[in-house]
């Protein structure tokens, strides 16, 4: 589809979303129950007990997707309505995929306690909270931030969600490559919100030899410009390598995570990496490299973000479902602990991986509920 045909589709319905209503206003009857004098009853009940406003509103069940559009993936800082066709497409996608209500919401704040204590302010009216394309560090800050002043979920996609999907997918490669999980020597590249957070969960599961790369190189606690985040993960994950450029940290490397941008992996570098190479090549719109040069440099099993090839190895296989388990299960938190499980659930929906068939299809009957049973079973 051209960009042309997407401008008339989005223009035609204003954008992806519209609100309907649950009941019926037909009639002096159906107002006094939806409106007043009805809702005066629940007001003074909610009034005596707040809880009850998730029992009887739509904060009981509404998820708030919030950008800055400061680091939208393969785009940039866009600016937080550049975001909005972001989130308001995962609202849809909620909707459409997992039966949860969710509203895109774009905030022009550039401090971190304003961002913060602008969403405390309106988080009342919500179920739980989507933070989407912002920028490292001030997600880190942000995210730490709200779970310590809200009593309801706070999600990063671009951390927990990139962290899930590529931890299901690399199990399931290490399976086709016939290579243990946490004897693999892994690059990623990219330091950033996705970057930084996928390697975490690759440390937690055992994975001990991780390298991360950003655009100066690899990254180590010596590093002049790393944010306290970054610092902290190196000085607990030292690199085990004396490379120095993203060419030289790939040689005898077994699987390389691309979460930076498009095009800057050559053939030469998958040719120098470890025998049945694995390469995620998941910027979007364009990948570190293209798939087919990717294969014809010897990878063996290749992933992207993009649905237009093999392996989609995207979000979009994790937050709907992540969320609908947090709000039938009354979670408060999201918990870390409970990415590792999501992965290896989503992983385990593929009973014989191939090299072209790594993790689900995001149209896969039973991806939103396996995500839902995984979020249960952690709680």
């Amino acid at each position: 589809m051209t960009l042309d045909e997407i401008k008339a589709l989005h223009e035609k319905h204003t954008g992806v979303l519209s609100i309907y209503g649950e009941l019926p206003v037909k009639n002096r009857t159906d107002l006094g129950k939806a409106y007043t004098p009805g809702v005066a009853g629940l007001s003074k009940l909610i009034q005596q007990d707040t809880s009850l406003a998730r029992q009887y509103t739509v904060s009981g069940k509404l998820i708030a997707i919030i950008t800055d559009g400061s680091a939208v993936l393969g785009l940039g800082d866009i600016g937080p309505q550049g975001g909005l066709p972001v989130v308001e497409g995962k609202a849809l996608l909620y909707k459409e995929l997992a039966g949860v209500d969710a509203i895109p919401l774009a905030l022009d704040q550039t401090s971190v306690p304003e961002f913060v204590q602008t969403i405390k302010n309106i988080s009342k009216s919500f179920a739980g909270i989507h933070l989407e394309d912002i920028k490292a560090p001030r997600c880190f800050e942000i995210e730490d931030q709200l779970n310590q002043v809200l009593d309801i979920p706070v999600y990063h996609d671009d951390q927990e969600g990139t962290a899930i999907v590529v931890l299901a997918g690399l199990i399931n490669a290490a399976k086709v490559v016939g290579k243990s999980l946490t004897d693999l020597k892994v690059v990623v590249n990219g330091a950033g919100a996705s970057g930084l957070a996928t390697a975490k969960l690759l440390a937690n599961v055992g994975i001990q030899n991780i390298t991360l790369v950003d655009q100066k190189g690899v990254v180590r606690d010596q590093s002049t410009s790393l944010n306290d985040y970054q610092l902290k993960f190196v000085q607990s994950v030292q690199p085990n390598t004396d490379a120095h450029t993203l060419a030289e940290a790939l040689v005898d490397q077994d699987a390389l995570i691309g979460l930076s941008v498009g095009e800057i992996v050559t053939e030469a570098m998958v040719k120098s990496m470890a025998t049945d190479p694995i390469i995620f090549a998941l910027a979007n719109p364009i990948p570190e490299i293209d798939p087919a040069l990717a294969q014809k440099a010897g990878a063996a099993v290749i992933a992207t973000g993009s649905s237009a090839y093999p392996n989609q190895v995207n979000n979009i296989l994790a937050f709907p479902g992540l969320f609908r388990g947090l709000l039938e299960n009354h979670v408060n938190h999201f918990e870390t602990g409970m990415e590792a499980e999501i992965a290896k659930a989503l992983a385990n929906m593929i009973k014989a991986p191939t090299n072209e068939k790594i993790v689900p299809g995001v149209f896969d009957e039973g991806v939103v509920e396996t995500v839902v049973e995984a979020v249960k079973q952690y709680k």
